[in-house]
């Protein structure tokens, strides 16, 4: 079982500001039954934005990874949904829009019809799936571009359009994805529709899309932004290149068997050259990088979820919007080149309240 909510104590010290006109006020608990709100009750970034959501406002959210922050805009459009009736599902027109970097980032239980629409998987059954129906749609913009220029998904009713993770979508390319979406189509215009950003960091181009796509908004800032979540032990460890295997099987060794272990390298050679190794020296371990096939991810996530196989190698690319819980330690077997790709690789361990470590070969 999960032990998520074990540091939720922690959590109420974490400042969090938000600023706007006429600011709804926070809440300090949620009547709800979702296992996505924590034991110890909401996360700093439920505690705001989930008033701020229902009082319709725009938002523009900076929040560490691990934060709650999926809960957070989720609980308040599904309730509302239902409120609403969610009536009939017309085919192909959703009326919730999640657009996010990549898949893996969302699998979520409600009665709300949701369809997910990523690149890499048969485009054939995730249309049959829209033909169905489908209240909310969770789409990474590549796929989703594809699917309106087939003319298989309209955003005509769209009421509510949320973009999670927008600092890492624009890092991978995305942003005339992300305008064609929102701006060159039939999505209704902001003042209409009610929009969500969700970013860890607050890079200018992020402070432009938030100029462009939200009105009247409020902003919240949860901790310091860009920052890395303290409820993580971090560690520098100098190595020479030729020592850094035996001292990484040093780290594995020293790691309790059950506790999931995610070890990030720069390249995707790198990471299929480190799992033969380590599985040369009896590890149970996987990788995933982007030459791997949706099918190839998906399988290797779930032996590392499962725990089946403890140690993930990856490369940053692969691993952006990874939400696995209780991954207990996170090893840069090589140094990422900028700090916020730091910050999101962080963001592995340590989620949603838990402890966890980090190691800098």
């Amino acid at each position: 079982g999960s032990n998520t909510g074990i540091n939720f104590e922690k959590y109420d010290d974490i400042p969090v500001e938000a600023t706007g006109q006429n600011c709804p006020h926070h809440i300090e608990s949620v009547s709800c039954s979702s296992s996505s709100i924590g034991v110890g009750g909401p996360t700093p970034v439920q505690k705001y934005a989930i008033p701020i959501i229902k009082s319709k406002r725009d938002l523009m959210a900076c929040a560490q990874t691990g934060s709650g922050k999926t809960a957070a805009f989720l609980l308040p459009i599904l309730s509302q949904i239902y409120t609403d009736g969610p009536g009939e599902a017309l085919n192909q027109y959703p009326i919730a829009l999640v657009l996010a970097p990549t898949r893996e980032l969302f699998s979520y239980r409600s009665r709300v019809r949701p369809c997910v629409v990523y690149g890499g998987a048969d485009i054939g059954q995730q249309i049959r799936d829209l033909e169905r129906g489908c209240h909310l749609l969770v789409a990474t913009p590549g796929r989703l571009v594809d699917m309106m220029e087939r003319g298989k998904i309209g955003l005509d009713y769209c009421n509510y359009l949320i973009l999670d993770e927008a600092d890492r979508m624009l890092d991978m390319g995305f942003e005339p994805q992300i305008r064609r979406i929102v701006e060159q189509d039939t999505m209704p215009h902001k003042g209409i529709r009610q929009t969500l950003m969700f970013s860890a960091t607050f890079p200018k181009e992020i402070q432009i899309l938030a100029r462009d796509f939200l009105e009247d908004y409020i902003f919240l800032a949860v901790g310091r932004v860009g920052s890395t979540s303290e409820n993580i032990t971090q560690k520098v460890v100098w190595v020479e290149e030729s020592d850094k295997r035996s001292f990484l099987l040093d780290l594995l060794s020293a790691t309790g068997k059950d506790s999931l272990t995610l070890v990030f390298v720069e390249t995707k050679k790198g990471a299929d050259a480190l799992e033969d190794f380590l599985y040369r020296e009896g590890y149970a371990c996987t990788s995933i990088h982007g030459d791997r096939s949706q099918r190839d991810r998906e399988e290797a996530l779930n032996q590392f979820r499962s725990g089946k196989c403890p140690i993930l190698v990856a490369t940053a690319v692969a691993a952006r919007g990874l939400d696995i819980s209780n991954v207990k330690h996170v090893i840069n077997f090589d140094l990422p080149s900028d700090i916020e790709e730091y910050v999101h690789r962080i963001g592995r361990t340590g989620r949603v309240g838990n402890l966890g470590e980090l190691e800098n070969l």
